[in-house]
């Protein structure tokens, strides 16, 4: 079993932290910068903020967050949520960020993504695929899982590739914020099928769940939010 990265993933909106289930019901849990620096403090690999409303209103307002962060952590930390243009991504990256995560803006001009790696380098972009299952396949969302795209997740996946992001990041609706393991299927097919790494999130309920989809899957890193904010025994 191959070692894959741990990434915090803290989840934002109106500057404090906030969790719910299937990315809905969405609940106040505490202050994203110190947060982030128990995280680092606890040895993860990654940070990762996203505004949780940001596409559906229009906006991304991590920007002053992410500063502070950048401060007290030393650990590669990707911004997402409302990131709509070449600017958000240049700011987004100058206030501190490796990598910005993209889904809905993605979705509406894949020649976006295209054009953000010709820019700033596939390094930098991270392909954000929100999936649910729809009778027998995976269908991509966005706007924070409200709105369908009738797009098959896979399919999109490999689009997103052919972009030329440098990673995907994988967020199973059903299983988020629910505690009963990542959604194995979902990340699995994603895996086998494109050539760059994946991130797996949504689901986790203990250390045993991260086992699982590692001896399972061919993900390469692993996004953890209730199991951490909860401080969840293994």
């Amino acid at each position: 079993m191959n070692k894959i990265r741990v990434i915090a993933r803290i989840d934002i909106n109106n500057h404090s932290v906030v969790k719910g289930k299937c990315l809905e019901g969405l609940r106040k849990i505490g202050d994203p910068n110190i947060m982030s620096k128990k995280y680092y403090q606890d040895g993860v690999d990654e940070i990762i903020f996203l505004d949780a409303v940001a596409s559906l209103y229009g906006r991304n307002s991590l920007t002053h967050i992410l500063k502070d962060a950048a401060k007290d952590t030393f650990v590669p930390i990707t911004i997402g949520g409302g990131i709509k243009t070449i600017q958000d991504i240049r700011d987004a990256l100058n206030a501190g960020a490796d990598k910005v995560a993209i889904n809905t803006q993605a979705i509406r001009d894949l020649g976006f993504i295209a054009e953000a790696v010709k820019i700033f380098g596939s390094q930098a972009i991270v392909g954000s695929l929100v999936a649910r299952k729809h009778r027998h396949e995976w269908e991509a969302f966005v706007d924070n899982a409200k709105h369908r795209t009738h797009r098959n997740a896979l399919d999109w996946a490999l689009k997103l590739q052919n972009a030329g992001v440098g990673e995907i990041m994988v967020t199973s609706i059903d299983n988020d914020g629910r505690g009963k393991g990542f959604d194995i299927d979902l990340v699995r097919v994603i895996a086998k099928n494109v050539k760059i790494p994946v991130i797996a999130s949504g689901g986790a309920g203990g250390s045993g769940d991260v086992v699982d989809l590692c001896k399972n899957t061919d993900c390469d890193a692993v996004a953890l939010a209730s199991v951490i904010h909860y401080d969840v025994a293994s």
